[in-house]
């Protein structure tokens, strides 16, 4: 019964006043907004206007990541496709390439018979001798 009193008392009120406001500048304004088309949008608050924008911004944010994640998988898929391809059809060919030049050709010699009583050509040496 303390906190009880006949009185009715009021809350704290606040009398503020804004320092740069000008309703008729304000009503200007909007009107010319209006008439120029810029203010046909916004209209009256709807109750749920917030919450729905919200909503479709994130299922829009969502769409989008999950078209990323498609691309990506697809992209992927593609890689793979192409290495496949480069192993099955280009790998081979390389690797026969580098087997054949590891290889000496042999060159195809016609060898006479051996004659010793045929004679010797002599060839000259280059080479200094010291």
């Amino acid at each position: 019964m303390l906190g009880f009193t006949p009185f009715k008392r009021h809350p704290n009120k606040f009398n503020y006043t804004p320092r740069y406001y000008d309703p008729e500048k304000e009503a200007r304004e909007q009107r010319r907004a209006e008439l120029r088309g810029e203010r046909a949008g916004d209209g009256e608050y709807e109750p749920g206007k917030y919450i729905r924008a919200q909503r479709e911004a994130r299922s829009l944010r969502r769409n989008a990541a999950a078209s990323r994640s498609q691309g990506k998988l697809w992209l992927m898929v593609l890689a793979a496709a192409v290495l496949v391809l480069f192993v099955l059809l280009v790998y081979p060919r390389i690797v026969a390439a580098f087997r054949t030049a590891g290889r000496e050709t042999p060159v195809a010699v016609q060898q006479e018979e051996f004659d010793p009583y045929a004679p010797i050509t002599v060839v000259p040496n280059d080479y200094e001798q010291e």
